[in-house]
Formats: C-alpha cells, sequence, structure tokens
C-alpha cells in the first residue's frame, strides 16, 4: 500500500530541521555570547578584588573638615589691618612753651597726615601756646612746625611742616555720617608720648557736647567712644574697621580731679575737622 499516511515521521522529519536550524544559528551566536559572559565574570572578578569605597560617616565629614581648618593659616586682626592703615600717617608732636603753670597734656600730643600737601591735624589745644613745635613722623624723620590755619570753635588746628617727610602718606578718610553707636572704634596715638598706640572699642554715642578744660569753649556734635583716649591721644586719629579716619580726637570726660582715660573719650567728626584743612566733604 503505497499510499499510506506518514503523518508521525512527517512530524519527526520537521522537528529534525528545526532543530538543525537552531543548532546552526546557536554556533554562530556562540561567540558573541561568551564574550558576554566573559565580561559579566570579569566585572564580577574585578568587583572582589577592588572592592568600592565605603560610605562616608558624619565622624569621616569631621576628621576631614578639620584637617583642613587645622591647615588654613588665620588671616591678621582687623585691629591690624587699621592699624597698618594709619601708622605711615601717625605724627608725634611735642611742643615747647614759655607759659607758666603747664598742664600734664601740654608738650605732647598726636597728629595725623590728611594731604598729599602735607597738612596735619591735630587738636588745637595741643599747640595753642606752643613757641615751638617738633614733630616725628612714622620713618624717625623730625621737623619743625607751623599753624597754618584753626579752628577754636571744634579744637582744630592744621600744622606744617618745615620739612615734609618723602615717606609720609595721607590717611584715608572716613564718613563720619555713616557710623552708628556699636560699630568698632580705633585710636592711634602717642599717649603719655608712647609713640604708636593703639586702643580699641566701640563707638559708644554720637552728637555729644564737652567743654574743654580750663576754657569756655564748648564743642558739639562729638563722637564718644570707649576706646582708651589719655593725655598725649589729644590730635590723634579715631578710625573704622576699614582704616579710615572718622575723627581727631580731642579730649576725653573724668568727674575727678584726675587727667585718665575712665572709659569716655571724644572726638571732632572729620567732615568738620577736614574743612579747617580745606578738604572737602566726605
Amino acid at each position: 500500500m503505497s499510499d499510506r499516511p506518514r503523518g508521525p515521521r512527517g512530524r519527526l522529519t520537521g522537528l529534525g530541521a528545526g532543530l538543525r536550524r537552531f543548532v546552526a544559528r546557536a554556533r554562530k551566536s556562540a561567540p558573541f555570547a561568551s564574550g558576554i559572559v566573559a565580561a559579566l565574570v570579569g566585572v564580577w572578578l574585578y568587583g572582589i578584588v577592588n572592592p568600592g569605597p565605603a560610605a562616608l560617616t558624619r565622624r569621616d565629614v569631621a576628621d576631614a573638615v578639620g584637617q583642613v581648618l587645622a591647615s588654613q593659616t588665620p588671616g591678621p586682626a582687623v585691629s591690624e589691618l587699621v592699624y597698618a592703615a594709619v601708622q605711615p600717617s601717625l605724627v608725634l608732636i611735642q611742643t615747647r612753651s614759655d607759659a607758666a603753670n603747664r598742664s600734664s597734656q601740654d608738650g605732647v600730643g598726636s597728629g595725623v597726615v590728611v594731604s598729599q600737601q602735607g597738612d596735619i591735624l591735630t587738636s588745637l589745644h595741643v599747640v595753642a601756646n606752643a613757641t615751638e613745635i617738633l614733630l616725628t613722623f612714622a620713618d624717625g624723620s623730625t621737623s619743625g612746625a607751623t599753624i597754618v590755619a584753626c579752628q577754636p570753635e571744634h579744637d582744630i588746628a592744621v600744622l606744617r611742616a618745615l620739612s615734609l617727610s618723602p615717606n609720609a602718606v595721607a590717611a584715608t578718610l572716613g564718613d563720619p555720617g555713616a557710623i552708628r553707636i556699636g560699630d568698632e572704634a580705633y585710636v592711634v596715638g602717642n599717649p603719655f608720648g608712647l609713640y604708636g598706640s593703639m586702643s580699641a572699642g566701640v563707638v559708644s554715642g554720637l552728637g555729644r557736647t564737652f567743654q574743654l578744660p580750663d576754657t569756655t569753649t564748648t564743642i558739639h556734635d562729638l563722637i564718644q567712644v570707649d576706646a582708651a583716649v589719655n593725655p598725649g591721644n589729644s590730635g590723634g586719629a579715631l578710625l573704622n574697621r576699614g582704616g579710615q579716619v572718622i575723627g581727631i580726637v580731642t579730649g576725653l570726660i573724668n568727674p575727678t580731679a584726675q587727667n585718665v582715660f575712665i572709659g569716655i573719650g571724644l572726638a571732632v567728626p572729620i567732615d568738620v575737622a577736614g574743612g579747617a584743612a580745606g578738604l572737602p566733604p566726605y
């Protein structure tokens, strides 16, 4: 019977052909698959040999910050920068007088160079009775001086050196109208003749009134500071934290008979004092 059904054998023949095609495709794909497997194995082995960094802890962060801070050199103090700014402009003033009954303030005071022409601002009472004025500049050079202008109502005098030091530098002037109570304040001068001394405090009052000792002169609108002011500081610079001159020291208040500082120093605002030297308002 040549027409006998061939179903099962035919199916087996079809399956065999499909298997052969699958095997052929698998053989062609084997190199690619092997590469993938090898790459995965390589990544796995690398992770074992080179484990990733451990997660940072708070202690790790704190230790790192501490090491950075410890390696930093702290910057200079504000007061150091203020002093450096004004020191080349500072002047020691010594006077000689024929007047009798000289007080402990007579004979020594402070001044500050405020213009390129060499104008020096100081307190009038420092030089008012002087027959001779001697200036000592920051570089140690000396010169005689004369009074070229004054404002008795503000206790301000302008001096001109007979021989200005070539190293004298005009101080940078600030705006006294911008200061507020509580602002930092620095006084640089020559208390008791101690050249280039500095004291620090705050602006403790504004618009103060002060009557000069042994006179009828009353000065108004003064700046009050608690930075130390002593005999010899008169005529010196009052500075803000930027190293700018905002006032000229004129005196101190002490209810006792002692002429020493107890916490209240006074300065003429620089816009007022500068007017005597013809300086424009800030």
